[in-house]
């Protein structure tokens, strides 16, 4: 069942024992499961949300690139793009968070997003590292866009221009933020001295650093750090003269060390909530997956219907997932097992009965 209140977009998935409410305007979204049933571990339906790497284009060319973007980055085809939307819309997809690569910088990112809302009835939302705001891509992001993230980058001189050129727009624009064991002297500083940029955003994100891409440096974990403590109190803490969100891979900090309310909290999502699909049309529960040697489906092999509910990597992410971690871990229900693809970078203190388990979790093959 689909239908509208006003801002709000209403979805009872009977199958699934859940209905889900989203607001396009806002991008509040939340699941409430049907009298009588558990919260749902998965969406049997479909994906709610897709993360589609447009382009692996780049001319930052950063050190620490997940991705390893660059100049010699390929772009998603315009056909290949519309195809997944295709299919997207059929699963009753939300959302779908475009990036890269830079995805502004590709060719046809204006009629992209375009259709993505127009023809499709998707939110677009998009991250950038600032570069390639042209107006074409301004003006088709303020009518169609729900948001838009800036990567903050020293020496965030392009963070700042970025911020500036989309909120003179009417654009909503988060800060995406990558916590690591030395970033986080940074993301500290910023909570007690915000720079002034913050003040023009909607929100800052915070994002666990990845041991993947260009330089995957295990220093730079920020389980590393001594001041995991002092960071999560602060950024969870009441006051703050701006919004604080986390990504996923933050769970096993958050739920030990924050102070934010467990229904906000939210484990790792990869294989039960969203996917990811390569400008080479490539699937994966997870984006970080493509980099870390592991090999996707081909989407022109196959449906993403099929390759959501039936293909072994999903399912074998899933049932990592359902093992819930260490067994007498006291936020076991809200961290699942952290991060099943790399559980060196999970986030459990010392006063986990044996953190062991937590960090020797085996990676999973595919």
């Amino acid at each position: 069942m689909v239908s509208g209140a006003g801002a709000f977009i209403i979805k009872h998935f009977e199958g699934d024992h859940y209905t889900a409410v989203f607001s396009p305007r806002t991008g509040f979204f939340a699941r409430m499961e049907d009298d009588g049933h558990p919260e749902p571990f998965w969406s049997q339906h479909g994906p709610e949300l897709l993360d589609v790497s447009v382009t692996n284009w780049c001319d930052r060319g950063c050190s620490f690139c997940y991705r390893k973007s660059d100049t010699a980055g390929m772009h998603m085809e315009f056909d290949d793009y519309e195809e997944v939307l295709r299919q997207a819309a059929q699963l009753h997809v939300f959302q779908i968070a475009l990036g890269g690569g830079n995805p502004n910088q590709h060719p046809m990112f204006p009629e992209m997003i375009k259709i993505t809302r127009v023809k499709y009835g998707i939110v677009p939302n998009y991250t950038t590292n600032g570069r390639g705001l042209t107006e074409d891509v301004l003006e088709a992001t303020a009518k169609y866009c729900g948001a838009v993230a800036v990567s903050a980058y020293p020496p965030y001189h392009e963070t700042e221009a970025a911020i500036d050129n989309l909120t003179k727009r009417g654009i909503i624009t988060n800060v995406h933020f990558i916590l690591n064991s030395r970033s986080v002297e940074t993301a500290i500083d910023w909570l007690r001295n915000p720079p002034s940029f913050l003040s023009k955003a909607h929100a800052i994100v915070f994002l666990n650093y990845k041991p993947v891409g260009r330089h995957a440096d295990e220093a730079l974990l920020l389980n590393r750090s001594s001041r995991l403590a002092e960071f999560f109190a602060l950024a969870t803490s009441e006051g703050l003269p701006f919004r604080v969100g986390f990504d996923t891979c933050t769970i096993t900090g958050l739920a030990r060390l924050g102070k934010a309310h467990k229904v906000s909290l939210e484990g790792c999502d990869a294989g039960r909530f969203s996917l990811f699909v390569s400008e080479k049309m490539e699937v994966f529960p997870c984006s970080f997956m493509v980099e870390a040697g592991y090999g996707g489906v081909s989407l022109r092999n196959t449906s993403l219907a099929e390759i959501w509910r039936t293909h072994a990597s999903f399912e074998r992410i899933r049932a990592k997932h359902l093992e819930g971690g260490c067994e007498d871990c006291i936020t076991r229900g809200e961290c699942l097992s952290g991060c099943p693809l790399f559980p060196q970078m999970n986030l459990c203190p010392s006063n986990c009965k044996d953190d062991r388990q937590h960090v020797s979790l085996p990676i999973l093959q595919g």
